[in-house]
């Protein structure tokens, strides 16, 4: 069985803590269930949600151990003809802000 391809306009739809999507090396991988584990915290990953996340990823130098975690969220290729396009981060993934007294 061929691995499913997605384009990065479906990929940019996945941007939210209840469903997320990230590229890594022109693989897709949904970490929804991996938000509450990731070890530098979940902000980073909603960062970087619904986009190529490669630089950052290898930014951090994550260890063997991370790179096989991968596997277990992989869901399929990016669309080698499909071009980034711009994601903001959702208004949901912006912490509040403090409130005053």
């Amino acid at each position: 069985m061929s691995a499913k391809v997605h384009t990065y306009e479906e990929i940019a739809q996945h941007n939210s803590r209840s469903d997320l999507w990230i590229v890594i090396e022109g693989k897709v991988y949904d970490i929804t269930k991996f938000l509450d584990e990731h070890p530098g915290g979940e902000e980073v990953l909603l960062d970087e949600g619904a986009k190529d996340a490669t630089a950052a990823f290898e930014d951090v130098g994550h260890t063997d151990d991370a790179r096989d975690l991968l596997v277990k969220y992989y869901i399929g290729e990016v669309d080698p003809n499909s071009k980034p396009i711009k994601v903001e981060r959702p208004v949901e993934a912006i912490p509040d802000a403090p409130k005053g007294k």
